[in-house]
């Protein structure tokens, strides 16, 4: 499923749902994260990992431990960028050298609603107009479920570029290029014009304007398919600042 979002030169692996224990074993270090956790943790954690593993193999790299960094976001080897995802029976990932991709962000979510009062909290008065226009035409699509994962892939290119944090409402989305008779399509996520300014969403947090950070809109793709929702975006070299 993921490999039908991304470019060739980008390595991708999934499943749906969690590999038995035998069939993949975590370093050392990678166990010390999850020591303790629950069993569903360490087999979605395992799981996600063994697919790193494989796009690694995949790339002629030799896997390597995937270990928390900067805002919690795993540490790739050098010359390799990646991005891991994971929900409710579904696990995934992508890599890709550096010397081709500048970044990546991927996310899953269950194929259903947000809960009750979560999109006022993450999506602006824009997007729920846009929202509420999309499901004129296809109220089949969990669209507010869709603008949250759209928003998650950017926030891991963002922070992967970057380096700090960002508000749901930082960020805007767009859908756009979606067929009515199709389970996927395009989207575009810009940072929204009020991001970091005083008395907004970010509060007292400052980062600067797009046009003066460089950091351009991003076009992403989606799809629907077994229960799941994916999006993904990948960025070529050069597409981001400093990149």
């Amino acid at each position: 499923m993921i490999e039908e979002l991304v470019p060739a030169d980008v390595a991708a692996a999934d499943l749906f749902g969690d590999l038995p224990a035998h069939r993949h074993r975590l370093f050392e270090a990678e166990h010390a994260v999850v020591r303790g956790a629950v069993p569903a943790r360490v087999r979605e954690y395992t799981t996600v990992r063994w697919a790193a593993a494989q796009c690694m193999r995949c790339l002629g790299r030799a896997p390597a431990p995937l270990l928390p960094g900067h805002l919690g976001a795993p540490r790739w080897p050098d010359g390799l960028v990646g991005s891991l995802t994971h929900c409710r029976g579904y696990r995934a990932a992508v890599v890709a050298p550096a010397s081709a991709v500048s970044g990546l962000g991927i996310d899953a979510e269950p194929d259903e609603p947000l809960p009750e009062g979560l999109i006022r909290r993450i999506a602006s008065a824009g997007e729920l107009r846009h929202l509420a226009a999309l499901r004129t035409g296809r109220a089949e699509v969990r669209w507010d479920r869709l603008l949250f994962c759209a928003k998650e892939a950017f926030y891991k290119v963002w922070s992967y570029a970057v380096g700090t944090w960002l508000d749901f409402h930082d960020a805007e989305v767009r859908f756009e290029g979606t067929r009515p008779d199709a389970r996927g399509g395009g989207f575009v996520v810009r940072l929204s014009g009020t991001a970091g300014t005083p008395g907004g969403s970010a509060g007292a947090r400052r980062r600067p304007e797009p046009e003066a950070d460089g950091f351009p809109a991003l076009p992403g793709r989606w799809l629907a398919r077994r229960g799941v929702l994916v999006t993904a975006i990948v960025t070529a070299v050069g597409e981001l600042p400093g990149g």
